[in-house]
């Protein structure tokens, strides 16, 4: 036991003996100030400043601007614009896919490469059919008044258009078809034999989407019409109209020829496509 104390009060006596600290003037050893320390002193200044440090250097991080002088850590604005940069690339990438699927259409037309669709006109008119001796078509006397009194009105009405237009298909070209629509030797279109330099005129309103020289086909012309119809009219002579022009129907958009290396002899290869699948012009387009 007395070895113990005499160890713990020389441990104290180590820590609590006193020093002074005396700062000198070097020329004339002037005495400027000093300090009077002990061990355990300055082990608790240093623990505290330590501490004082610590907490400093959490504030700063975690509740003001200056961490985003800290390495590791990125400030606010590149978070911001990182954020932003995600939401454009998304947008971006949806509007890619919808180009690419826009081209893997056009690419079809252009290639005929695609799983045919059986497009009847006759078959669809026939399904449309109804057993119309179950429906009475009398109108009432009611109905018939106000029909005629409506009729009346609007008879005069220089404001009133009409109520519908149809979407009538016209011929391109006037000649005679040499090769059919054949889907089972992919051949999606009707050749048409027509005079030389003749005009080739287009279906229907539409916009242009495609005016450009390929090796197989010759000069090619696609125009894009309302209710996702493309027509495509390849093996021309010359085009007169260039990609982005609206042509109105029977408009005439190129010179009929023999160009590309698929052509036999002056003609029109014409088709028609709709939703991303060749259809029989013949259905609606009457060529004599």
């Amino acid at each position: 036991m007395a070895e113990k104390e005499k160890r713990s009060r020389k441990i104290r006596k180590k820590l609590l003996h006193k020093y002074r600290l005396v700062v000198l003037n070097e020329d004339t050893f002037e005495e400027r100030f000093s300090f009077k320390l002990n061990r355990l002193n300055v082990f608790v200044f240093s623990m505290v400043f330590a501490m004082f440090l610590v907490t400093i250097t959490t504030v700063i991080i975690a509740f003001t601007p200056l961490r985003e002088y800290i390495p590791g850590y990125s400030s606010a604005s590149l978070k911001q614009k990182a954020t932003d940069l995600t939401f454009k690339t998304d947008s971006l990438q949806q509007v890619i896919n919808v180009n690419e699927q826009y081209l893997a259409s056009i690419r079809k037309v252009l290639t005929g490469d695609v799983k045919t669709v059986n497009f009847n006109k006759d078959s669809i008119i026939e399904a449309a059919k109804i057993d119309m001796s179950q429906i009475n078509l009398n109108a009432s006397r009611q109905d018939s008044l106000l029909r005629e009194k409506v009729f009346q009105e609007d008879k005069y009405n220089p404001l009133k258009g009409a109520s519908e237009v149809s979407f009538v298909l016209f011929a391109p070209v006037k000649g005679t078809i040499s090769d059919g629509y054949n889907p089972k030797e992919k051949h999606f279109a009707v050749d048409i034999v027509t005079a030389k330099d003749a005009p080739v005129k287009a279906t229907a309103d539409g916009t242009v989407i495609f005016a450009e020289w390929t090796a197989d086909t010759g000069y090619v012309i696609i125009i894009e019409h309302a209710n996702n119809l493309l027509s495509a009219y390849k093996h021309n002579a010359s085009l007169n109209k260039v990609q982005g022009e609206f042509v109105k129907a029977g408009e005439v958009i190129a010179i009929s020829g023999n160009t590309g290396d698929l052509s036999t002899g002056p003609h029109l290869h014409f088709e028609l496509w709709s939703d991303g699948y060749p259809i029989n012009p013949t259905n609606f387009i009457k060529f004599d």
